[in-house]
């Protein structure tokens, strides 16, 4: 089971209730920070999960609103927490924006320390225990290495008790060196294989995030089959044309890729100022029905029994109220790196 929390969801700047990009996964004792827009550090505080094991940073691209608040969440990391290490992972590009805010300006000429390390990703899996692995894809949207990042649950193969009763496999270390895989003797001199009592196996969790996204039909493979599809939608179909130019998605847009690959549940991410909340979501659910928007410190439990849950507020953060008006949004539609 993967929970998500979102900690930011405003595209290019922030609004009065949404910050800027940035989610927290954690898979049982392991946390992943995906992107960490500006102001990343206070939502961590407000949300009241705080900065324990928090040493894994996803970066899916390095333009500023996914990256500056590097700056203030790697100073108050590295001096106040009791971090081992920090693990910073992007593409080739993203690491070099990165590396420049930190050694460049938050920590110039200093000695740091905990170790930082930039690992930079390339395309397949990059990160594995043994119940997940975390694996990198390649996303088209401006400027070069861009990446989504997909979660995936190792399958499992169900423990068939009822056969091990009729095998006689006694209660105790047998029946767990079969769930690993392992053959038994039993103390009549039979010996049970792990096919006589393991079921077929069983697709873990799969959740995605896509990052910014400019066109799907390169990242159908990567996406199908999710339980959460986490991508943005920062236009309307009344700008398509914005929407394609900036390299970005629209909300139906984003709906179609959700249909076509089948996912369970898609949420939706990365709003413009310029759109109403509402509309964001009624035009993705009149293509794919399963559609969230999410607002800062909303919370996702992904299960592969049950599917996606909203879950209840954390008692610290409280919950962001809905942002249904339009704000200022730059005339020209600059994206101002977003």
């Amino acid at each position: 089971m993967f929970e998500l929390l979102f900690l930011g969801t405003s595209a290019s700047a922030p609004s009065i209730h949404r910050g800027l990009s940035a989610q927290l996964l954690i898979a049982k004792e392991y946390r992943f920070l995906i992107d960490c827009g500006e102001g990343t550090q206070r939502q961590i505080l407000r949300s009241g999960v705080g900065f324990k094991r928090l040493n894994r940073i996803l970066i899916t691209h390095g333009h500023l609103d996914h990256i500056l608040g590097l700056a203030g969440l790697l100073s108050t990391l590295v001096r106040w927490e009791s971090l081992d290490e920090l693990e910073i992972y992007g593409s080739r590009w993203a690491l070099d924006r990165v590396q420049d805010l930190i050694y460049r300006i938050v920590f110039r000429n200093e000695r740091l320390p905990i170790p930082i390390h930039l690992i930079e990703v390339q395309e397949g899996v990059f990160f594995e225990t043994r119940d997940f692995t975390v694996s990198a894809f390649p996303v088209t949207h401006r400027g070069a290495g861009c990446l989504g990042y997909v979660f995936q649950e190792k399958a499992r193969r169900p423990f068939l008790a009822e056969k091990a009763d009729a095998l006689g496999v006694p209660f105790g270390p047998e029946r767990a060196q079969l769930v690993r895989g392992q053959p038994v003797t039993l103390a009549d001199g039979r010996v049970i294989q792990p096919d006589d009592v393991l079921g077929e196996h069983i697709r873990g969790a799969c959740y995605v995030h896509t990052g910014d996204v400019g066109r799907t039909d390169d990242i159908l493979e990567y996406v199908r089959g999710a339980h959460a599809l986490v991508t943005e939608a920062t236009y309307l179909d009344a700008d398509a044309e914005l929407a394609q130019h900036f390299g970005h998605m629209t909300a139906a847009g984003a709906a179609r890729l959700a249909a076509e690959a089948g996912v369970q549940t898609l949420i939706l991410t990365h709003l413009s100022r310029r759109s109403r909340e509402r509309d964001v979501l009624a035009e993705a659910q009149a293509i794919f029905p399963n559609t969230y928007v999410a607002r800062d410190f909303d919370r996702f439990s992904i299960n592969k029994e049950r599917g996606v849950t909203k879950l209840p507020p954390l008692q610290a953060g409280g919950h962001a109220e809905a942002e249904d008006e339009i704000a200022l949004e730059p005339p020209d539609d600059s994206p101002l790196e977003c």
